[in-house]
């Protein structure tokens, strides 16, 4: 059960979030602060209390102290509590994942995004041994939202201040940088193979040496390796593809 923080200065919007938050069964506990100067100190008596605090739902446009600002500060506190933004803006959310935030949610709040993201929290501040759930990239498609689940995605590529998440039925674009990806999906077999590239391991099939050249096959996609990557992404795909049964992977 999750104990969790909302924060924002309009009071009906700090109300509505709180209520949501409250109807959600993962939810032990909602507190509620009315900006960030109030947050922070509610924060620091809870730490000196022993109080357990696992996500905080934050507003970015605050007056005083600003969401950003804020999360930054938390990010210095001892185990600090997961972050999930809650703004009006879109113009923000690279800097958010920069911060490692769990998701970044746009106002007004649908219900079912706010479940997804109590679902990501939950799995963020899982303790060691719990069976793994699988993240999802929620993608803004149409008025409408699709989650990418972790394991489909075969390789990412950066585009500006986006990322293009290449999956078997399509590809999909999401406001993040690809180094806030790279953190995020490190400790599940996502690897960095060129400054613009990110690839899922479990997805890679051949592992091609030509000369002083390296590219790698994941579905139908050949992806070159940049020389700086060349020798991590030899030592750790030789290794993982040499695991694997024949069928599934080779080496040429």
């Amino acid at each position: 059960m999750l104990r969790v923080l909302a924060v924002d200065d309009e009071v009906p919007a700090l109300e509505e979030l709180a209520y949501l938050l409250r109807q959600d069964p993962r939810i032990e506990h909602v507190f509620t602060a009315s900006g960030g100067v109030n947050a922070l100190q509610d924060m620091v008596q809870m730490i000196g209390a022993g109080e357990r605090l696992d996500g905080v739902f934050l507003d970015i446009r605050m007056p005083g102290l600003d969401g950003l600002d804020m999360a930054r500060l938390i990010g210095g506190f001892p185990n600090p509590p997961r972050l999930v933004f809650v703004t009006a803006h879109e113009d923000c959310a690279v800097q958010a994942f920069e911060l490692e935030a769990v998701d970044y949610l746009l106002k007004p709040v649908r219900p079912d995004r706010l479940a997804e993201a109590v679902r990501r929290l939950e799995s963020a501040t899982q303790a060691p041994g719990e069976p793994e759930i699988d993240d999802v990239i929620p993608v803004e498609l149409g008025g409408k939202t699709r989650f990418v689940a972790q394991q489909a995605v075969r390789f990412a590529k950066a585009k500006g201040d986006y990322v293009r998440l290449h999956t078997v039925d399509g590809n999909y674009l999401v406001r993040m940088s690809l180094a806030a990806l790279e953190r995020r999906w490190a400790s599940s077999g996502f690897i960095r193979v060129h400054r613009s590239t990110l690839v899922s391991a479990r997805h890679v099939s051949e592992l091609h040496f030509d000369g002083g050249k390296v590219t790698l096959r994941v579905g139908a996609e050949t992806l070159p390796v940049s020389r700086r990557h060349t020798r991590r992404v030899r030592e750790r795909l030789v290794r993982q593809l040499q695991d694997r049964p024949p069928a599934q992977g080779a080496l040429d």
